[in-house]
């Protein structure tokens, strides 16, 4: 029989080689035809006499990237139709359609003969409950081994049996914390968590599998046997009286329960471990089931999974231009920033001029590489070798004639304009001709930059976030010249440094920046309002926040928030209207020079690592009123309407145009909320006419900053969503997650 996906060799010991490589794609992943697949194959094993068991592996550089999550997209798509007509026949549509690999592996599991896994490079999600479902695992031992069950993080759980094997054979806390953080683990980490049974070197992987069936494998696993005991004890014992209950609140507190995915696999396994195997797999399914239907698990598949799926590949690239091979690129502007870029640069194999006013500071800015590249080394990441290799990628250099061979040149210094002029000057005057230039500002727009330039088509913003090493997202920014050659340049360097990018024109703040100055500006306004500033932090984080207002006002710098309040104050003039905005930041930054983490005072007082609010913000706000006075359910949505407000506001004004760059860059740009798939996602899920009641309801309480612009009234009428207004174009994301 031939296979779509996979082959089937069968060697004179008896044991069958099954090689998973699906054509036409750089990584396997589980789809429908691999599941019919994987169904025919151990039929197949089952029935052949000669075959004692069975070798799992991949014929390409990494094992599987798991499941095409656009299954469960139709299959929702499904459910939603037919529900209207026949719920009951839609439910059990949903619950047999989600669970189908689930049984397609316990049939492995139980099938009577053994198979073993043979597992290199990347194995995620479902490849990875895949690999559990065998009786048996060997692990390459390759720093690029990774072996995770990410579906926490697309709003989903592991619903193919992950979360029931990995509690029936890890310790645990070590087996929950890989579940609900989906942590990524190396083949060493995987072996000391008994995810894996043996780790091998990559060139001898199958034939470490085929000795390991040689010298026998259980074709049983050990909780299919009487008398099996869980690895963590009984749910009720002594030991799981201290487990779960904190287990429980540490979820809380890591979730604020926000998330119907983490609550549904806590669920799943907590219910799971009090049962027999099939009976716990059913558990799963159930709330796999259930937990696909929620709006939650819909928006942060869309968001984070299909979204920046078709943003990596290029969504917004102009296919009219050539692809761009990036040789070399220049930074001007050797800070963190600066640095910060050049690492990820070189980390591409990409040549890096580092150009700084001094040569001790560039010297300084390359040295930022050196220590990453030695953290690396130290936890087993990188070597000595890869280390002097980046680092000779790197030039630093005061002299601007090395930019004279680059094909991207990008500007890192001070957003102050006119230090922004001087170094475009300087570079252009040494760049060739068709060179694409970028500004790494975050707030000041491109057009007026570009006018310092000969070539305003070649002139463009590329925006990073800090720390540029551990930020994934990058916010183009398109000036009223700019052409399509530097846009292209811009995407395919981005792809070449492996981050997600969102396209927007040109506007003060552009999208990101200015969107998140309304989460710290309203953090400050709830400060004006007599709100305890811990309450205010403690609010911003249970709406989904990564960290409270004023912490992150610590952390962008209070100094800067106050240029760019004096800048805008400047440009617009009579128009600029003052508020309490104005008078704390003056007050912290030019009366007390508390600018924040960058000189251990702001908000918060810092030792080190350390931090705790500091007593003396009443001194420059007033006395709080008693927690009591407010509500904290409103406290919350002031933080998510106002985000979601701006976010409508610049897409009526056409800074933004695609609504998967509002959701996507909300979420890796800012930490918008992730369960809601971002900030449109966010107002789509409640509907329009419901949001715009909300922002009315907020402006009579707490101001105009409030009202609803004229796009969203407008689309309120008839209580339109943003995604059915302004559909994307269609573009299908493949590759798995």
């Amino acid at each position: 029989m031939t296979y779509t996906n996979f082959t089937l060799e069968t060697d004179a010991d008896g044991i069958a080689l099954i090689t998973w490589d699906m054509a036409d794609k750089s990584m396997n992943v589980i789809d429908l035809s691999v599941m019919d697949d994987l169904d025919a194959l151990i039929d197949a094993v089952v029935a052949d006499a000669a075959v004692t068991g069975a070798v799992i592996t991949s014929g390409k550089p990494t094992f599987s990237g798991g499941a095409d999550l656009t299954m469960l997209e139709g299959l929702l798509r499904d459910f939603h139709a037919q529900r209207a007509q026949d719920p009951e026949s839609a439910a059990r549509l949903l619950f047999d359609g989600s669970r189908r690999l689930s049984q397609i592996f316990r049939k492995l599991e139980t099938c009577g003969k053994p198979f073993v896994a043979a597992l290199n490079g990347t194995c995620m999600g479902g490849a990875t409950e895949l690999a559990l479902a065998c009786h048996a695992r060997v692990a390459a031992e390759e720093r690029a081994f990774k072996m995770a069950l990410p579906e926490v993080k697309v709003g989903l759980f592991p619903g193919a049996g992950g979360t029931q094997r990995v509690m029936r054979m890890a310790d645990a806390q070590g087996g929950l914390q890989f579940l609900l953080q989906g942590k990524t683990l190396d083949a060493k980490k995987a072996l000391a968590l008994k995810l894996v049974d043996e780790v091998a070197p990559a060139k001898k992987l199958v034939a470490a599998a085929k000795k390991r069936l040689k010298d026998g494998v259980d074709p049983v696993k050990p909780w299919d046997r009487k008398g099996f005991k869980l690895p963590g004890g009984k749910i009720y014992s002594p030991a799981g009286f201290q487990f779960w209950p904190a287990a429980n609140a540490i979820y809380r507190r890591e979730t604020q329960d926000n998330y119907p995915g983490a609550r549904g696999l806590l669920q799943a396994v907590y219910e799971g471990l009090q049962l027999p195997m099939d009976q716990a797999l059913t558990v799963e399914s159930r709330h796999f089931a259930h937990v696909l239907q929620s709006p939650e698990a819909a928006a942060m598949i869309r968001s984070l999974f299909v979204s920046m799926q078709e943003l990596n590949k290029g969504a917004r690239r102009p296919a009219e231009v050539k692809p761009n091979k990036i040789r070399k690129v220049g930074i001007l502007g050797a800070g963190f920033m600066g640095a910060g870029i050049a690492y990820v640069t070189a980390k591409a194999g990409i040549d890096v001029v580092l150009i700084d006013r001094e040569q001790a500071a560039a010297d300084k800015g390359k040295a930022h590489s050196d220590e990453l590249m030695s953290k690396a080394i130290k936890r087993g990441r990188a070597t000595e070798e890869e280390k002097d290799k980046l680092l000779s990628r790197i030039l630093a250099t005061t002299d601007y004639e090395t930019l004279a061979d680059c094909d991207l040149v990008i500007e890192a210094v001070f957003e102050d304009r006119e230090i922004k002029r001087v170094v475009t000057e300087q570079a252009e005057a040494a760049m060739r001709t068709r060179a694409i230039y970028a500004s790494n500002t975050s707030t000041l727009p491109i057009t007026s930059l570009a006018e310092a330039s000969k070539r305003p088509k070649n002139f463009i913003g590329i925006h990073f976030f800090s720390p540029v090493d551990k930020m994934m997202l990058v916010e183009v920014i398109l000036g009223k010249k700019t052409g399509d050659k530097a846009l292209a340049m811009a995407l395919d360097y981005i792809k070449a440094i492996k981050k997600t990018p969102i396209v927007v024109n040109d506007s003060r703040g552009f999208y990101t920046s200015r969107v998140v100055m309304t989460y710290i500006r309203e953090g400050l306004m709830m400060l004006a309002d007599g709100v305890p500033a811990a309450m205010i932090e403690n609010c911003g984080r249970m709406a989904g926040m990564p960290v409270g207002p004023l912490s992150l006002g610590d952390e962008v710098a209070l100094d800067l928030a106050w240029k760019i309040v004096s800048a805008t104050r400047k440009d617009l003039g009579v128009k600029y209207v003052e508020g309490p905005l104005d008078n704390i930041l003056e007050e912290m930054v030019v009366k007390r020079e508390r600018f924040g983490r960058k000189n251990a005072k702001g908000f918060y007082d810092y030792q080190g690592r350390d931090k705790t609010l500091w007593p003396g913000i009443p001194e420059v706000v007033g006395k709080p009123k008693p927690a009591e006075h407010f509500n904290v359910e409103e406290l919350k949505q002031r933080f998510l309407v106002m985000q979601a407000l701006e976010t409508a506001r610049i897409f009526e004004e056409k800074c933004l145009t695609d609504v998967r760059e509002a959701d996507v860059g909300s979420i890796l740009g800012f930490g918008f909320a992730p369960f809601t798939g971002g900030t449109l996602s966010y107002i789509d899920g409640m509907g329009t006419a419901r949001f715009v009641e909300l922002c009315r309801k907020f402006t009579k309480k707490w101001g105009p900053r409030f009202k609803p612009n004229k796009l969203l009234r407008e689309m309120a009428r008839t209580d339109a969503r943003f995604y059915d207004r302004f559909p994307p174009e269609n573009t299908e994301a493949k590759d798995a997650a």
